[in-house]
């Protein structure tokens, strides 16, 4: 007997929720079934070859080579479920989203003939119903439901999830009303209510500032419901704050619809009033951040952040991951979906700029993860004047959600109903899931790119078809008088009311002469002040009780017993105990990580991240220490105290912008926190110089934002090549202005151990940039005592106490590892007429401490200025701007050069010397003309 005969007996409905089983996820059905299923072979293959669709004989082909014939009925019912996947794999390709637009047309289409079935079968009932919840029934019926399911006014991408928890979760959802809501009147009602305030704020920012840019939301004005929906729904479901990043694109009407941002306020930035403080200068109305808290329907109190952003888009999502994940770590450590991060994109920004991609591979990663963010396209289908064929190669705009296997929800933006349902739809996933999601709204930009720009000259067709092109406040009214739920003149009264309230608003913001601008997340800055330029340069104790470092240092030079680890492991710990207990003599890893261990011991935090940084790109830092056999990981540094801070330290993916956005953002969430960025080498930072240009060095001229971010740049001419030897200090420099940030080159363990324990121990915040050491870290002069940490304090300049005062002849100012270099040849050549002095800190430059050193040698003609950079990098040109007695130094320095460094080990080290010859003779001035012209090598 044929042991497949059952197969014309059974149950058709069985077999249809097996198969369907089996396409989600074949390993979720038993071995023999999943044979069976894999070797059917329909004997003719459809055009659909992306979902595998096939049709034809009903024969099925098992592994052994037995042909097994299949009824009719169960041959179609299979038919059935191929096309029902379809619809779940392509159906997003055949909606009706796009408002203003026909849609592309895609091939092969989801037409029942593509999948072996025909009109003589729309009247038959099949199983394949019950998979999508409408029981047993005809063809028909089924196409109806997934039509609208899959391709009415929201489209699903989601089955490249390879979670069948996830998909099933999904399937669902979409499968409830199919796919469409149920709101009640009230809810429908408060829909309407937001978009009229949407709607109504554009216009009449559109007749009281003709012509000023506001970058208005007018085509995509459905944001504003579906913020307001997401805000409301998450209060219930336990969020406590929010934290939101957008463009300039609709923000003034989402900070005054949304964040409660006084209409008055955003008035008087219109009015281009001057600022009540006279230390910071602003910006344009539409960068600004804002913070407040909202009180929901429900009754909930929210915290509401909105970050300040720049121009440069998509910048402002890797700060807003930053500052969520802090405010978990800090607020909610053990519930992070208590702190929703949701970022607001354009379709072209997040096409086209690459942050995207670095923000959204941090989404699943230890050291990064805020249990998934909600991303939102405001999409226009258009960027500034060019198509959005012209703007990606990629079918939709959000496929970079793939790469995290995001599901992608394209709405009408429209149909202000699909847009709230599909914002509730993606709060509820990223809740359940605690992963990411993207809704993709479809809509129009009424204007050009600003309001006096004129869009007709590069897309005439399109502009013509929005100028026709009803707003979705109307079009959603017309639906609800139609349905009985308002009147006539409902939407007329919402809006004269609405626009009284900005009437009187606008009134009063005309009798106040100046705009002030409200910190923002002023709740997590208590405390701290801002300061100028000659506060940063106070003396602060830095010194630190002897017994709280042998504590510390026992603690970091003991290994856990019971665990076994390698043996260079042991012995570089063994080696750091005797450094401290033994010799007295600390490198620059012990400098560090006692820094480190005060700071965790006096409560504060300490997060440090960047390209493996956990043991350190030249293998001295060692903070996370494996066990050979499972390498679990050991942090000595977390068992100092009970009641100590915590100490994180993360292995960064290989980024620089996306990583320092996240690591700043994390730094302006948590002050209390010593954040900590390092470099792979110093010139990578250049990848993050949109990070470093409009956020570090800018902020808080521009935004009144603090912030402690520490930069670690290893820095160093050591005949590495033009990419490892300069972390490019003068562009640090050239940024430096008032009181922005603080810059150092130490060259001692002790000076970097105060200088981290001042970061945090002064009551402001301000980026702190250090051009770190390679060689240095085993330097065996570069090594600092016990007493040096616990009694000294940050020196700005290192005065030469070994030189004799009368003796000297030579006056000789440095920075960083060259000191040691000069050195050397000091005792070289035993010159104990030369004096080498180190400027510590370069801003802000302490002149005062420089010029008392060129008293205290006021006898001396020779005053030279030394660096191992070209003369157009390094510190020099920074010299001759802040320092008034800059024209008195000799310059020793490399030539100009285009590239940092040589790339030849033997060249770069000629002129290292050549620039070591002419500090202690200036006779040999490497910057002669006739070198330049005879020498081909120099």
């Amino acid at each position: 007997m044929d042991k497949y005969s059952f197969l014309n007996t059974a149950h058709t409905s069985f077999f249809a929720d097996l198969y369907d089983k089996y396409l989600i996820n074949p390993d979720s059905v038993e071995p023999s079934w999943r044979a069976f299923f894999q070797g059917f072979d329909f004997g003719m293959e459809s055009a659909l070859d992306e979902v595998g669709i096939n049709a034809g004989s009903g024969t099925a082909v098992l592994g052994n080579g037995q042909e097994v014939v299949m009824p009719e009925s169960l041959q179609k019912e299979f038919q059935v479920i191929r096309l029902i996947d379809g619809y779940r794999s392509r159906g997003h390709l055949f909606t009706r989203t796009n408002p203003v637009r026909e849609r592309r047309k895609y091939t092969p289409t989801l037409d029942i003939d593509n999948f072996g079935l025909s009109q003589d079968d729309l009247d038959t009932e099949f199983s394949a119903g019950e998979i999508i919840g409408i029981g047993k029934n005809t063809l028909r019926e089924i196409i109806k439901h997934l039509q609208d399911i899959y391709c009415d006014a929201i489209g699903v991408e989601y089955m490249y999830i390879r979670s069948p928890e996830r998909v099933k979760w999904i399937q669902e959802q979409l499968n409830v009303n199919d796919n469409h809501p149920k709101f009640s009147p009230d809810k429908k009602k408060q829909i309407l209510k937001k978009l009229n305030e949407a709607v109504s704020f554009e216009a009449f920012l559109h007749t009281k500032y003709v012509g000023q840019k506001r970058f208005s939301l007018e085509g995509n004005e459905s944001l504003i419901p579906a913020l307001d929906a997401i805000v409301e729904h998450a209060a219930s479901m336990g969020v406590k704050q929010f934290v939101m990043g957008m463009a300039h694109r609709g923000r003034l009407n989402v900070l005054t619809n949304i964040f409660g941002k006084s209409a008055k306020d955003i008035f008087s930035e219109f009015d281009g009033k001057d600022y009540e403080q006279e230390i910071f200068d602003g910006d344009v109305k539409y960068h600004l951040g804002w913070t407040s808290l909202r009180a929901t329907d429900s009754g909930s109190q929210i915290n509401m952040n909105i970050a300040p952003n720049p121009s440069h888009l998509e910048t402002v999502g890797a700060v807003v991951e930053g500052i969520t994940r802090a405010k978990q770590d800090v607020h909610y450590p053990d519930d992070f979906s208590k702190v929703l991060p949701i970022v607001v994109h354009g379709d072209a920004a997040i096409a086209g700029q690459g942050i995207v991609y670095e923000v959204v591979q941090m989404a699943n990663l230890d050291g990064y993860k805020t249990n998934g963010t909600i991303h939102i396209v405001v999409n226009n289908q258009i960027g500034f004047t060019t198509n959005y064929l012209d703007a990606r190669s990629s079918t939709y705009c959000t496929d970079v959600a793939k790469v995290t296997l995001s599901p992608v929800l394209h709405i009408n933006s429209d149909d202000a109903e699909a847009v709230v349902h599909a914002a509730i739809f993606a709060l509820e996933y990223r809740m359940r899931f605690k992963r990411d999601i993207f809704l993709d709204l479809l809509g129009y930009r009424k204007y050009g790119h600003n309001e006096g720009d004129e869009p007709r000259f590069t897309q005439p067709k399109l502009y013509k078809a929005i100028a026709k092109h009803e707003n979705p406040r109307d079009i959603y009214a017309k639906k609800l008088i139609e349905e009985g739920i308002i009147d006539d003149g409902y939407v007329a009264k919402l809006e004269q009311e609405y626009k009284a309230s900005l009437e009187e608003d606008l009134e009063d913001s005309r009798k106040i002469d100046k705009t002030e601008i409200t910190p923002f997340m002023a709740d997590e800055w208590s405390g701290f002040d801002n300061v100028r330029e000659w506060e940063m340069m106070e003396k602060v104790n830095t010194g630190c009780d002897r017994k709280q470092l042998d504590k510390i240092a026992k603690t970091i030079t003991e290994l856990p017993k019971g665990k076994k680890f390698l043996r260079k492991v042991e012995k570089l710990v063994n080696d750091r105990k005797k450094m401290y207990f033994e010799k007295n003599s600390l490198d620059w890893a012990m400098g560090e990580l006692l820094a480190y261990g005060t700071l965790l011991d006096s409560g504060y935090g300490v997060r440090m991240s960047g390209q493996d940084v956990e043991r350190g790109t030249f293998s001295h830092r060692h903070a996370v220490m494996k066990v050979e056999e499972s390498e679990e990981e050991v942090m000595l540094l977390n068992h100092i105290s009970d009641d100590q801070g915590k100490f994180q330290i993360y292995n960064s993916l290989l980024s620089e912008y996306g990583v320092v956005g996240f690591d700043y953002g994390y730094a302006m969430a948590s002050p209390n926190t010593l954040t900590i960025w390092e470099a792979q080498f110093g010139d990578f930072s250049n990848g993050a110089q949109i990070m470093i240009d409009q956020y570090i060095s800018a902020a808080e001229d521009k935004w009144k934002l603090q912030n402690g971010l520490v930069m670690y740049l290893p820095h160093g001419y050591e005949g590495q090549g033009a990419e490892h030897s300069s972390a490019r200090m003068e562009r640090y420099l050239q940024l430096c202005a008032r009181d922005n940030m603080f810059v150092a080159d130490c060259t001692t363990p002790a000076n970097l151990f105060h200088l981290l324990r001042r970061q945090m121990m002064v009551n402001y915040r301000k980026p702190l940039i250090i051009f770190t050491p390679k060689s240095l870290l085993r330097h065996p002069k570069a090594v600092s005592t016990v007493e040096e940490l616990a009694d000294g304090q940050f020196q700005e300049v290192i005065d030469d106490t070994s030189a004799e005062v009368s003796k000297v002849k030579s006056l000789v100012f440095c920075t960083g590892k060259f000191y040691y270099d000069l050195l050397a040849a000091r005792e070289e050549h035993g010159r104990d007429d030369v004096a080498l002095v180190r400027i510590e800190q370069l801003f802000p430059l302490p002149t005062e401490q420089m010029k008392a050193i060129m008293e205290k040698y006021s006898h001396v003609e020779d005053l030279v200025w030394a660096q191992e950079e070209p003369r157009n990098m390094g510190a020099w040109s920074h010299m001759m701007m802040h320092f008034e007695d800059a024209h008195k130094l000799r310059v020793a320095s490399r030539r100009m050069y285009a590239s940092p460094a040589a790339g030849s080990a033997v060249r770069s080290k000629m002129r290292h010397q050549q620039v070591i010859d002419y500090v202690f003779d200036k006779t040999k001035d490497n910057m002669r003309s006739n070198i330049s012209r005879t020498s081909t090598t120099n």
